[in-house]
């Protein structure tokens, strides 16, 4: 469950509070200072074709030379091709046979009809003082390890309205099984209610299921708890993914994208959620304790089609999907680990080189997704830079390319205020880019697998998707593992028809967020 958190809080982890590491990126900024020279230069690059113009009107005019021919010159064509009847019959079945399996084979486009985030009620909100008073009432925490965690909790970054389970905050505490399993369906089936309404699909219609869920597993699994709730057909697919972390929700629309491309004509619901009720830590190892201060309720359902007739009312189609792990490396393998304490106690324990882990599984997914996605003008200066690093060993540092030519709108996972600071800052995005995940994570908290779509809905609440925009999101997880998911808009947004978790309240959003906020007395 706590896979991506901040710098500063994983190097407090232990009491000697090491210096701070950080997400080893490079410096991007080194390739900006010739920023308008660049601007210029990609213009160019881009609006090329224009330059072709000349030429194309030149093969016109060859073209023209067609009208020279003479009345003899098409008898004569038409004489070849009465002859060739013959060979035109026996070809023609082997024609429509190839055509055929060309349009069986291609790709089947999928898109994302709507999706639905999950609003808790308002009896779970717990503020930042409330989370204190129940963390010194559990009397289970050292005194030490209570202060450290209010240190944690002022410099999250999260606000006072983001949710807890009912039996965590109540007193005493109650986390059972039963509990667990409430907390599961109210959030799933909420998400879920959501957009079938929003789409007007019958739940007898999908045929594909894929959840996602990383410490909580029960049996039966939580897809079989979906099917069983809404009845679906006896022949759906279903599938229910654990223990892949905060990435995992990228994870299931890759399977589902894979899915739909061999089961026609169907919808596929995905299910993102974490479950709080039975993955409190109750110890005192600080490295396990960062998941109590940082992981809030929460849930998305998504429902993608591959019908091409839905393409006029999804909002948007899949482009991409990239997956990066890397899980071969035993560092990486160990950064995020479950286990248990001295004591005993069960907890997910964050090695202090997670940050370094993170952002080398950055860096390996963005150089996967660049020559997707980046506008040529940023590949050629990336190749030119590679040549002459590596042929003609020039001593210069590698050239990092403008991820925002290539998109209009960034979903980066709210997993901690400092590993959102780093990359802002090495990906060299503007507060407008950062704001739905630094709002997201103010206002819920880590939701996990989730919050990408909490974002979503906070770009889209705000007006600001455009028919054709480019939305990039990116999560971290546990294993280790960076996933990308690419989307483009196939129709403008109109917020005064949605209905989203931020709907009530988006007027009050952005606020400023301190580096530290000092909890009340």
């Amino acid at each position: 469950m706590a896979e991506n958190q901040t710098s500063a809080e994983a190097t407090t982890a232990t009491k000697q509070q090491p210096p701070r590491q950080r997400l080893l990126l490079p410096n991007f900024k080194s390739s900006v200072n010739l920023k308008y020279v660049k601007l210029g230069y990609h213009y160019l690059i881009t609006n090329a074709m224009y330059l072709l113009v000349p030429i194309l009107l030149l093969a016109i005019s060859s073209a023209q030379q067609l009208w020279t021919l003479s009345v003899w010159d098409l008898f004569h064509i038409l004489h070849l091709l009465r002859s060739n009847v013959l060979l035109f019959v026996l070809t023609s079945p082997l024609m429509v046979f190839m055509l055929t399996i060309f349009f069986m084979t291609r790709p089947r486009n999928v898109y994302l009809l709507d999706f639905s985030c999950y609003k808790p009620e308002p009896p779970r909100k717990t503020s930042r003082e409330l989370f204190i008073d129940r963390t010194i009432k559990a009397g289970i925490f050292t005194e030490e390890n209570v202060q450290f965690q209010k240190k944690i909790i002022e410099r999250s970054g999260l606000g006072q309205e983001t949710y807890f389970p009912e039996k965590l905050i109540s007193l005493p505490p109650n986390p059972c099984m039963a509990e667990a399993r409430k907390e599961a369906e109210m959030v799933m089936f909420g998400a879920i209610d959501g957009v079938l309404e929003k789409t007007g699909v019958r739940a007898k219609d999908i045929g594909i299921v894929v959840v996602n869920c990383s410490l909580f597993n029960p049996t039966p699994s939580l897809s079989a708890m979906i099917v069983n709730h809404y009845k679906l057909r006896g022949n759906v697919e279903s599938f229910n993914l654990g223990g892949m972390g905060c990435s995992a929700g990228l994870i299931s629309i890759d399977l589902a994208r894979k899915l739909l491309q061999v089961h026609p004509n169907t919808y596929a619901l995905v299910v993102s959620t974490e479950n709080i009720t039975l993955n409190w830590y109750w110890g005192n190892d600080r490295s396990m304790l960062l998941s109590n201060c940082l992981f809030r309720m929460g849930g998305a359902a998504i429902l993608l089609s591959n019908k091409g007739s839905d393409r006029r009312r999804s909002k948007y189609q899949l482009v991409y999907t990239v997956r990066t792990h890397k899980g071969a490396d035993d560092r990486s393998y160990g950064c995020v680990y479950q286990r248990e304490d001295d004591k005993g106690k069960v907890g997910v324990s964050l090695s202090k080189e997670l940050m370094a882990v993170a952002g080398e599984a950055l860096k390996a997914n963005i150089t996967t997704l660049g020559p997707l996605v980046l506008p040529v003008s940023e590949q050629l200066l990336f190749f030119v830079t590679l040549i002459a690093r590596k042929v003609l060993k020039i001593k210069i540092k590698p050239y990092i390319p403008d991820f925002k030519l290539a998109f209009e709108h960034f979903c980066i996972h709210a997993g901690g205020r400092a590993v959102l600071d780093e990359i802002e800052k090495n990906l060299e995005l503007s507060d407008w880019h950062m704001e739905p995940s630094r709002m997201t994570l103010y206002r819920f908290g880590n939701t996990s697998s989730s919050s990408l779509w909490y974002e979503l809905a906070y770009t889209e609440a705000k007006g600001r998707i455009r028919r054709g925009d480019r939305t990039w999101q990116i999560a971290f997880g546990s294993g280790f593992k960076c996933n990308s998911a690419v989307w483009r808009a196939l129709r403008t947004i109109n917020p005064a028809k949605e209905k989203n978790p931020w709907m009530d309240e988006i007027d009050n959003y952005p606020v400023e967020v301190p580096k530290v906020t000092s909890l009340a007395s």
